[in-house]
């Protein structure tokens, strides 16, 4: 392998294996931003190593065994007590004796340390906004301006609030273990949304070169199943891994081979995954029999209606439309209602959306969001007035940081001088970000 791919391969790995030896490490530590640099530390030697003598056959398990001799020797100078100094050296040799038996695919334990870390980034010490941020940033590894991106909010305030939640979980010397009984319910809805946070960056990156980074979806979806597991009779947290299960089933066919962003009406549904929109309904069937009735639920539901239709036309606008009127009952927001009326101007007619989007057009959230042009630019073509859509897909366009999507919004202009029909934007929303997908 050349040294240029042999780095590549380096790096996907250490993206994989982040938010793990992470959590690992904070265990040790007690200390998130030690955490990472450990981690960190632990990419550099395996820079330095793996070009002379191959990627190991568990990456993950070397990392971790590298990442947690190094958190020893910063606890050996550190001068921490002899005896506990030695409980975690043992741990540590332990692991190290293990590693080549890890499988780091498994991820089903309930003990989970990356779960772990995600509760305690959840904890009720720090506020909402701080928990979901802090989420992202540790587990997710998400830049500081895409997690402004989702939470539509600047950098500088989710700089400070990383910042802050930080120093709290520090003061306050949170464990980082999964809690049981009433304390994991009270932490349970920051946890679903800052996994579902997660996904939604990965199915539709907010800035950079890719649309997609299937990586995220996968590390979402896998502690989403890790909940379930743990909480097989929380309606909401099936519901989450229904929403997630059915919209990654369509990850392979949102992108062209040229990299181009491809509409529900464009995609091969061939191509779509069955055994996950299996997975999907299944997980919804249990939450719909749970009786819920909760923002994540009614979002698979949305979902579901895409997966059942075999061809785009058979697609059940009016149900979508009706289940959006009741998520923004339970879940009201700028974004839901945007996505709401974009279902409300493919069951109803252009002019519906239209003067749905133009009742919510000034709103603060909504002020920089290129979905809200998008829509209105879509409503404005098939209402004819072409000369209007092709500025508001323009306005779109400027507003977006994704290279990708900004090529496809500038594409859908161009199509309203060939009288070509741009298709809306399929509404999926939480409750900070839309889940979007081309319709």
């Amino acid at each position: 392998m050349a040294a240029g791919e042999t780095r590549q391969a380096i790096e996907a790995v250490f993206r994989i294996e982040r938010a793990r030896l992470i959590g690992g490490l904070v265990r040790i530590l007690r200390d998130v931003d030690r955490a990472e640099e450990l981690a960190q530390d632990a990419l550099v030697v395996a820079l330095a190593e793996w070009p002379g003598t191959g990627v190991p056959a568990n990456p993950g398990a070397w990392l971790m065994t590298v990442a947690r001799r190094r958190a020893i020797d910063a606890l050996r100078r550190d001068r921490m007590r002899a005896r506990k100094h030695e409980q975690i050296a043992r741990e540590a040799d332990d692991d190290a004796g293990i590693a080549g038996e890890i499988d780091p695919a498994a991820g089903e334990d309930p003990g989970d340390e990356l779960l772990g870390l995600i509760f305690a980034a959840c904890h009720p010490v720090l506020s909402a906004d701080a928990r979901a941020a802090l989420t992202l940033r540790v587990v997710g590894g998400l830049t500081t301006e895409e997690i402004a991106r989702a939470f539509l909010a600047s950098e500088p305030t989710i700089a400070q609030r990383i910042v802050r939640a930080k120093k709290t979980i520090a003061r306050a010397g949170l464990g980082f273990e999964v809690p049981r009984g009433a304390e994991r319910a009270a932490r349970l809805a920051s946890v679903l949304e800052v996994i579902y946070l997660n996904f939604n960056e990965g199915y539709a990156a907010t800035a950079g070169e890719d649309l997609v980074r299937p990586s995220l979806c996968l590390e979402a979806q896998r502690l989403g199943r890790i909940l379930a597991g743990l909480m097989p009779d929380e309606a909401e947290v099936l519901g989450l891994l229904a929403l997630m299960e059915l919209q990654a089933s369509r990850l392979a066919a949102r992108v062209g081979p040229d990299g181009a962003l491809l509409t529900l009406t464009e995609q091969n549904r061939a191509r779509w995954d069955q055994l996950m929109i299996r997975r999907g309904l299944d997980a919804l069937a249990r939450a719909e029999v749970l009786g819920s009735g909760g923002p994540y639920a009614l979002q698979a539901a949305l979902a579901a209606c895409h997966a059942r239709a075999r061809r785009p036309e058979d697609t059940d606008w009016r149900r979508i439309a009706a289940l959006y009127d009741r998520l923004r009952a339970v879940m009201p927001s700028p974004v839901v209602d945007l996505n709401r009326a974009v279902a409300h101007s493919m069951a109803f007619g252009p002019e519906a959306g239209l003067r749905l989007i133009d009742a919510i057009t000034g709103a603060e959230a909504l002020r920089d969001y290129a979905p809200l042009p998008a829509a209105r630019g879509d409503c404005l073509f098939r209402a004819g007035r072409r000369a209007e859509a092709r500025a508001q897909f323009e306005a779109a366009a400027r507003l977006s940081r994704n290279a990708r999507e900004r090529a496809f919004l500038l594409a859908r202009a161009e199509a309203c001088d060939r009288g070509q029909a741009p298709s809306a934007a399929e509404p999926h929303a939480t409750s900070a970000q839309p889940n979007r997908d081309p319709a």
